[in-house]
């Protein structure tokens, strides 16, 4: 089974690769002629939902009816690996921007596409460049729009959880915005950090209730990481379930 997936995906990466190009060439054009928010978003979802499909990958969402549309949020997840995208992107349900790494930037057509969509990418070459990424983020979480942060830095490269970096709790502290937790799973047993070739698995994206800030400040920023790690630590898998340490992070 595991061979004739391999010769599947081969099959069909062709097809995938039409339309990450199309996807991209939608986003930039789109984005130009007028409507950011939209052609920011849809592309990238549809193009989610069919890498999915084509892959023949079941995916099942967790909703929770306290998260409204019209409410701005910063969604944290757990960064199990490259598929997180796809999940996070085809079924959140919802129009956010990524908050993702500078890196990002070069990557062939995705990088323009984020960029013309009004994804936010971090720079923390400095103490300028960290504020400006932080009145990006304060721009964008206006009117409904959301973030999607995944606060662990990198993906793991055991399926377990690392330590949370403070950045996407200190944008909740200072705007005030309650923090919803994502738990991703399957992710990692699709495709880990190390693996050269696809693995048929589910994936299952979990949302949970919103923490709200309590106070602002030091105390207010440890309760939304401390909180929001277990929360999505709970949601894992048995194996998955205790801190690792990630090198790269």
């Amino acid at each position: 089974m595991k061979l004739l997936y391999i010769i599947y995906q081969i099959l069909v990466s062709p097809i995938l690769l039409v339309i990450t190009i199309l996807t991209a060439l939608f986003t930039i054009i789109g984005c130009w002629l007028g409507n950011g928010h939209f052609w920011g978003y849809y592309p990238g979802k549809i193009w989610s939902i069919l890498f999915c499909a084509i892959l023949l990958i079941p995916v099942r969402v967790v909703r929770n009816k306290n998260v409204h549309r019209k409410t701005s949020y910063v969604f944290v997840a757990n960064h199990q690996g490259a598929f997180d995208i796809f999940l996070v992107y085809g079924f959140l349900g919802r129009n956010f921007k990524w908050m993702m790494k500078k890196s990002l930037r070069k990557a062939p057509f995705i990088g323009k596409a984020s960029e013309a969509a009004g994804h936010i990418f971090v720079d923390k070459s400095g103490p300028k460049k960290i504020m400006a990424t932080i009145e990006q983020g304060r721009e964008t979480l206006k009117d409904g729009m959301s973030l999607v942060i995944f606060p662990e830095g990198s993906r793991t490269f055991t399926g377990h959880m690392a330590e949370f970096k403070k950045g996407a709790f200190m944008l909740a502290d200072e705007l005030q915005l309650p923090v919803v937790p994502l738990t991703i799973s399957g992710s990692f047993n699709i495709l880990p950090r190390t693996g050269k070739y696809l693995c048929w698995h589910p994936m299952k994206l979990v949302i949970h209730d919103p923490i709200y800030p309590q106070g602002q400040g030091p105390d207010n920023l440890k309760h939304l990481a401390e909180e929001s790690y277990k929360v999505i630590e709970a949601s894992l898998p048995e194996k998955y379930k205790g801190k690792e340490v990630n090198p790269d992070q």
